[in-house]
C-alpha cells in the first residue's frame, strides 16, 4: 500500500503563485475500478452539489493532511458533466476572503440566483470568537469569490448554512447545530427580512433521541432542504456520534416537519456525515463523505456519491456507501481539449495552480496514473498531444486502455523544459484506441518528480 506523501512545499517547485497544498497521495491495489471517493488528490468534506448549465458543480471543504481536528482553511470546487470524471477548479475562496474571519472554513452551500453564485459558509468571527455565517459571491460557478458583505450575514454561534429558493421566489437560509434556524432571504440573497426563527425540534418532526445527550431529537446538523413534487424535504446529519443521515418532510418550507427515517446508516469510518441531494440528467444523486482514503477518518474525510431512485410514494430509500460510485452519464470526448485535472481516479498525483490559469496535474512520479472513464474513441485515434512541463529530465506518458497496466496504445516522451511551469506541447502516434474505453495515463521514468501535465487531446484518424 502506498501512503500519503506529506509536507510537499511550494518552494521545492519554485512557482511563485502556487499555494502550498499538503495533499493526499492515493493507493488503490485491488480497487482500481472503483470511483468512490470521487476525489483522491486531497481530503474533501461536506459536499454541496449544484446543477448549472448541464454540469454538476461540487463545492466542498478541505481537510488538511494529518488533521486531528476540523482543520480547514479553504473551500474547493469540482465539476462534472458525466458524474464520474471530475475537473478540479482549485480553491476560489478561503478564510482570507473574509477579513473578519479567523478560522474554521467549515460546511457551506452555494446557490445560483440573479446571475450570481452565492456561497454561504460558517467561519469563526475574529471579533466575537463565535461561529458566524458569511457570504461569498461570484459571477462564475468556479469563482473567484469575494466577500459580499464585509461582515457576517447572521451570527448566533451555530453552523452549516443551506440556501433554498422556493418556486414562489421566496428564498430561505437554514442552519444550525444544536438548533435549527431559518431566515427569509431577500431577493438580493445577502440580506433578510425579519429575524432568525427557530424551527421546533420535536420527536414527531425529527425523531426521538435516546440517552442523556441533552438533545431531544435526532437532528444534529447539516440541513439540506429542497422541494420535489410539492413536498419539502429536509435531509440532515443525525445523532452524533457517529452520525447517520436522516430526513423529514413537510407541506411547506418551514414545516410542520414529520420525521421519515434513515437515508444512510452509520458507516464509512468517519464519525460525521453531510448530505447533498440533486437531480441531474434524469437521475437522482446523493452526495456524502466518509473516511475511505488511506489516512482517512473523522478529520480526514472524502466526498462520495451514489445514484438512487425515490420510492413510488416519494420516500427516500436506504442508501449505502459503495466504492463503485454513480454510473457514467454519457461518454467523454477525447477529440476536444481535456484538462489533465479531469479525473475519475488518480494514483499518486496531485493538482496545483497553473501559471496560465486553472489547474495542472503535478508531483508525478514513476508508476503514478490517472484514470479517465468512458472515453469515446469511436473509429480510432491517430495521435495524442499534451501540454507538459518538467524541471528535471522528464519522463514518459504511457496511454493505456482498461487499466494502469492495460493495453499500451501510445507513449509520449517528455524532455526537461527548464521549469515546472515552463510549458511545451508534445505529440505521439496512437494505435489501437477505438470504441469506448477507460483511458489510463500511466507515467514512467527515473526517480523523483518527472513532469507536469496541463491538458491533453487526441486527434482522430
Amino acid at each position: 500500500m502506498r501512503f500519503p506523501k506529506f509536507g510537499r512545499a511550494a518552494g521545492r517547485r519554485g512557482v511563485a503563485l502556487m499555494s502550498v497544498l499538503l495533499c493526499l497521495t492515493m493507493v488503490v491495489p485491488g480497487v482500481a475500478r472503483a470511483d468512490n471517493p470521487i476525489v483522491q488528490t486531497i481530503y474533501t468534506a461536506d459536499p454541496a452539489p449544484l446543477v448549472h448549465n448541464g454540469r454538476v458543480y461540487l463545492y466542498t471543504g478541505h481537510d488538511e493532511d494529518g488533521s486531528t481536528w476540523f482543520t480547514m482553511r479553504e473551500w474547493r470546487v469540482w465539476s462534472s458533466a458525466d458524474m464520474v470524471n471530475w475537473t478540479d477548479h482549485g480553491s476560489p475562496m478561503s478564510l482570507a476572503t473574509f477579513s473578519w474571519a479567523s478560522a474554521d472554513a467549515w460546511a457551506g452551500h452555494t446557490i445560483y440566483r440573479n446571475g450570481k453564485f452565492y456561497w454561504y459558509v460558517p467561519v469563526t468571527n475574529r471579533s466575537t470568537g463565535r461561529m458566524a455565517i458569511g457570504v461569498g459571491v461570484s459571477e462564475s460557478p468556479t469563482g473567484p469569490f469575494r466577500d459580499a458583505l464585509g461582515r457576517p450575514l447572521v451570527e448566533n454561534g451555530e453552523i452549516d448554512p443551506h440556501a433554498f429558493v422556493d418556486d414562489t421566489g421566496q428564498a430561505y437560509l437554514y442552519w444550525g447545530n444544536p438548533n435549527l434556524w431559518y431566515v427569509r432571504l431577500n431577493s438580493d440573497m445577502i440580506s433578510f427580512s425579519g429575524g432568525p426563527t427557530q424551527i421546533p425540534l420535536t420527536a414527531a418532526g425529527f425523531g426521538a433521541r435516546g440517552g442523556n445527550s441533552g438533545r431531544p431529537t435526532l437532528y444534529e446538523e447539516g440541513p439540506w432542504v429542497y422541494k420535489r413534487n410539492g413536498l419539502y424535504y429536509n435531509v440532515f446529519a443525525a445523532e452524533c456520534c457517529s452520525e447517520f443521515i436522516g430526513y423529514s418532510t413537510a407541506p411547506g418550507p418551514t414545516g410542520p416537519w414529520t420525521y421519515r427515517g434513515t437515508v444512510m446508516p452509520r458507516q464509512g469510518s468517519s464519525f460525521t456525515n453531510h448530505a447533498g441531494v440533486i437531480d441531474f440528467n434524469g437521475g437522482s444523486y446523493f452526495f456524502y463523505h466518509n473516511g475511505a482514503l488511506p489516512g482517512g477518518g473523522g478529520f480526514t474525510r472524502s466526498v462520495a456519491v451514489e445514484k438512487f431512485t425515490y420510492n413510488a410514494d416519494g420516500t427516500i430509500p436506504t442508501i449505502n456507501m459503495t466504492t463503485a460510485g454513480a454510473p457514467q452519464v454519457g461518454t467523454l470526448n477525447p477529440y476536444v481539449r481535456q484538462e489533465a485535472e479531469t479525473i475519475a481516479w488518480a494514483t499518486g498525483v496531485e493538482t496545483e495552480p497553473a501559471s496560465g490559469g486553472g489547474m495542472n496535474v503535478g508531483w508525478i512520479e514513476n508508476g503514478d496514473s490517472i484514470k479517465v472513464k468512458g472515453v469515446a474513441f469511436g473509429a480510432g485515434a491517430a495521435s495524442f498531444s499534451a501540454r507538459v512541463a518538467s524541471a528535471t529530465s522528464g519522463g514518459r506518458a504511457e496511454l493505456r486502455l482498461g487499466g494502469p497496466n492495460g493495453t499500451l496504445v501510445g507513449t509520449c516522451t517528455v524532455s526537461g523544459t527548464g521549469g515546472w511551469q515552463t510549458w511545451t506541447t508534445v505529440s505521439c502516434p496512437v494505435n489501437g484506441a477505438t470504441g469506448t474505453q477507460d483511458l489510463y495515463l500511466r507515467f514512467a521514468g527515473g526517480g523523483g518528480y518527472l513532469l507536469n501535465v496541463d491538458w491533453w487531446q487526441f486527434q482522430q484518424r
